[in-house]
């Protein structure tokens, strides 16, 4: 079983687009996808469920007929902070319970599981826990989204070099650039001389999955 954590420099840098692509990339390679969003804020309330948008992408391209409460577990409303969210609401948030959550979907027996995290790597969940505690107990591979503006090689490569720090594996990173950025190029070149793995994607002016799924390369992924 491959377990894969889609993680960013940042909020709204492409986490979202990279994990539906690589998991239609991989349905199509024939491998048994499921996905895992554990915590999301921002929800619509639908039949007395709050449903998170990204969630309901994620669940449209796995083929392991997930429910949205599989996929999603922890949800809130308000479109905040997940710990500020769960204090709001006097609950909490930890590795702990995120894990009994990801185990429900490892009894699915899928060959690959594609987990999209929320905002940045550090993400907090209250407590003194951070959602990348997770990542580390469950020892997953890390695929980092790099939202290329100005700012992101200071952004991408803290955020590289912590997830190495933590003892998590990298195993691909993808340059998300939907606006025109200013020498691109080079900061593309700085980027692959620092990140000690593969450039597995490029996505540019993306109108629909079927773009961002042949932006994106598996084969690496594949060994």
């Amino acid at each position: 079983m491959n377990k894969y954590f889609i993680t960013a420099t940042d909020t709204d840098a492409g986490k979202t687009l990279v994990a539906t692509a690589l998991t239609a990339a991989f349905v199509t390679s024939n491998s048994k996808v499921a996905v895992f969003k554990p915590v999301s804020a921002g929800c619509e309330l639908i039949n007395e469920q709050l449903v998170n948008l990204d969630a309901k992408l994620l669940q449209g391209q796995a083929n392991c007929d997930q429910s949205i409460a599989n996929i999603n577990p922890i949800a809130f409303a308000e479109p905040i902070a997940p710990h500020i969210a769960a204090l709001s609401e006097s609950t909490e948030i930890s590795t702990e319970i995120i894990s009994t959550h990801f185990n429900d979907v490892i009894k699915i027996k899928p060959d690959v599981i594609i987990t999209e995290g929320a905002g940045g790597w550090r993400l907090p969940l209250g407590n003194g826990e951070f959602l990348s505690g997770f990542v580390q107990q469950q020892q997953m591979d890390v695929i980092l989204v790099i939202g290329m503006k100005l700012g992101c090689l200071n952004h991408a490569i803290l955020t590289y070099e912590s997830i190495v720090n933590d003892g998590v594996n990298v195993v691909g990173w993808i340059a998300n650039h939907p606006v025109h950025m200013p020498y691109l190029e080079e900061n593309i070149q700085l980027l692959e001389s620092t990140i000690k793995a593969p450039l597995i994607g490029r996505l540019g002016f993306i109108s629909d999955i079927e773009q961002a799924i042949n932006s994106i390369d598996i084969k690496p992924l594949l060994g």
